[in-house]
């Protein structure tokens, strides 16, 4: 009996007395679950290594979670680690462990820390995810996002992955794992301190380096560690520069000047050029008037070209001073950028670093040379090259013309009559009347090819000379008149008696012949001012002269009745028998 009943009682033991009694004995140990423990390495196996943590059982731990990320691990039996116990594997009491996790651990409880007292921690960037990076914090992976990497956009990241460096905590959830850090807030920190040193040491003439940052079509701002400064485009070098980035780049290293700063503002104007020398000194006796010198064209303008004469100094041609004879075109048209050309140095204002450069006196002036072949007086033939509302161009060479003005086309018909006979392309001959080289002007004649059929008439009418005329048009305001059908005349109404009643140009009649007195002579235009008034007048005075005096007691009207008397007896077919 006693038998059956202990072989009954190990029976129950080594049945579920046993189970329960090993779960109760595992119980104690699974209440290290999640906690972080130090454990001494036994031996490694396999992928694993075989740790004592001090339980029951012996733990295991894989061998890639030693040392860093992806850093090859060097751990030997012996070893003390901190590891984490995530849970035991089956009832045989093996132990799961994790280094990663005890590491993560530690680093969380430190950044906690760090996050609530705002201070920097150290990590290593070593992967790219969408939108950022990931860090590594010491065992904790945080999201680095792309807009927290620089203060400037960084074209290449690749060497700051896997370099210790300090970032800052910007949110953190323990909960849900989730870490963002900025290297930006780093940087912005430090600048700040490095603008403020900068700024306090600051001064005008100051040498610095620095870095481009940013180009813009009106200059460069340089990064000089914490505070940016203006490069102007016309600062970069003493030669053109027509955009900055011909001469520089983004994250190119400078060394620049500070011209001006305004501590007011922080405000700070830098220049390159300053720091060579000065290509404009002594530049009135480098390049005296008058020299002839060869250049590059660097830019065109509505106005003109400017041209390179060194590295530095650069000269003006002025559209005026491109051509002899082509006057209305664009300066592309005559010269292109690059192009090298001869050019005369015209006017040198050092002051205001001005030089006025000539292309056209390198080459002969046409207008000298025809004045040297073709004197006054001289006659050519020439096309006609265009008809204007004044006169007629008539081309004497290639480029240049002569004006035939419409007074000088015909001695007897008007201007616009006379003009009616041309037309262009007709081959002309013509006198040349004057060569004005200054003005770039030759006056020609048609007329002058024939003698004046007037002349006569002209050099015998002088003023004051008596003339009979020839009524040929009557106006409200006078009346026209004609001498030896050559010259041509006006009297006024006030000059056409000397009785005031008489005064009225409709008393005279086309083909009247009257007399009349020369006020003034126009030759050029074979033209006489006259006065019958004037005449009159002048009768009066002479017959008193003749044949009395106001002593005489002789009433003018006697007078004068004498003095017709006398010229009536005197003219031809009046004699008295």
């Amino acid at each position: 009996m006693a038998e059956a009943t202990t072989q009954t009682s190990q029976d129950h033991f080594n049945g579920e007395d046993f189970a329960t009694l090993l779960d109760e004995a595992l119980g104690k140990d699974i209440g290290f679950e999640g906690s972080v423990v130090t454990g001494k390495i036994l031996r490694i196996v396999d992928d694993y290594a075989i740790v004592d943590v001090g339980l029951k059982s012996e733990g295991r731990v894989l061998l890639k979670e030693f040392g860093l990320v992806s850093s090859k691990p060097e751990i030997k039996p012996g070893d003390m680690v901190e590891l984490y116990i995530e849970r035991y594997e089956d009832r045989d009491g093996s132990i799961l462990l994790s280094r990663e996790k005890a590491r993560r651990e530690e680093a969380w409880s430190a950044l906690e820390k760090a996050f609530e007292s705002n201070q920097r921690i150290n990590g290593t960037i070593f992967g790219r995810v969408k939108g950022g990076f990931t860090v590594d914090l010491g065992g904790a992976m945080a999201f680095l996002p792309g807009s927290q990497v620089d203060i400037r956009p960084v074209r290449d990241i690749n060497p700051m992955i896997g370099v210790a460096q300090p970032f800052q905590i910007l949110k953190m959830d323990r909960a849900r794992g989730n870490i963002v850090v900025s290297r930006r807030a780093v940087l912005e920190e430090t600048r700040a301190e490095q603008r403020s040193e900068l700024i306090q040491g600051l001064k005008e003439g100051m040498i610095l380096d620095g870095v481009v940052k940013n180009i813009t079509d009106y200059g460069a701002f340089v990064d000089l560690g914490g505070v940016d400064g203006l490069l102007h485009v016309t600062d970069i070098a003493w030669k053109r520069v027509n955009h900055p980035s011909e001469a520089l780049q983004i994250g190119q290293p400078v060394r620049v000047q500070v011209i001006r700063f305004n501590s007011e503002t922080h405000r700070i104007s830098l220049g390159m050029k300053q720091l060579e020398a000065d290509p404009w000194e002594n530049v009135t006796v480098k390049y005296p008037s008058g020299a002839r010198y060869s250049g590059r064209v660097t830019n065109i303008t509505d106005y003109g070209a400017f041209v390179e004469l060194e590295p530095g100094v650069e000269g003006l041609v002025h559209i005026s001073e491109m051509s002899w004879t082509k006057k209305n075109v664009h300066p592309g048209k005559i010269v292109s950028t690059s192009q090298e050309v001869d050019v005369v140095v015209l006017d040198v204002d050092s002051s205001k670093r001005r030089i006025s450069l000539g292309l056209k006196q390198v080459q002969p002036n046409p207008w000298e040379q025809f004045a040297e072949s073709n004197k006054v007086g001289s006659v050519i033939e020439g096309e006609i090259r265009n008809i204007t509302e004044f006169g007629l161009f008539v081309g004497l060479s290639p480029d240049i013309d002569g004006m035939v003005h419409m007074s000088d086309l015909s001695w007897d018909e008007s201007g616009e009559a006379a003009m009616a006979h041309y037309k262009k392309g007709d081959v002309v001959k013509a006198k040349v009347l004057d060569v004005d080289v200054e003005k770039e002007r030759i006056s020609l004649g048609i007329k002058q090819l024939k003698e004046d059929p007037a002349a006569d008439s002209l050099s015998k009418v002088n003023k004051g000379n008596i003339v009979t005329c020839t009524v040929t048009a009557i106006q409200q305001n006078g009346i026209e008149v004609s001498v030896d059908n050559v010259l041509t005349g006006f009297i006024r109404r006030t000059e056409l008696s000397r009785d005031k009643a008489e005064q009225r140009p409709e008393r005279f009649s086309v083909g009247e012949r009257v007399d009349a007195k020369v006020v003034s002579v126009d030759r050029a235009a074979r033209k006489l001012t006259l006065t019958i008034k004037g005449r009159e007048v002048e009768e009066d005075k002479q017959a008193i002269s003749d044949y009395g005096s106001s002593d005489s007691g002789a009433s003018l009207g006697d007078i004068l009745g004498a003095a017709i008397k006398r010229r009536n007896e005197n003219e031809p077919g009046n004699e008295v028998d």
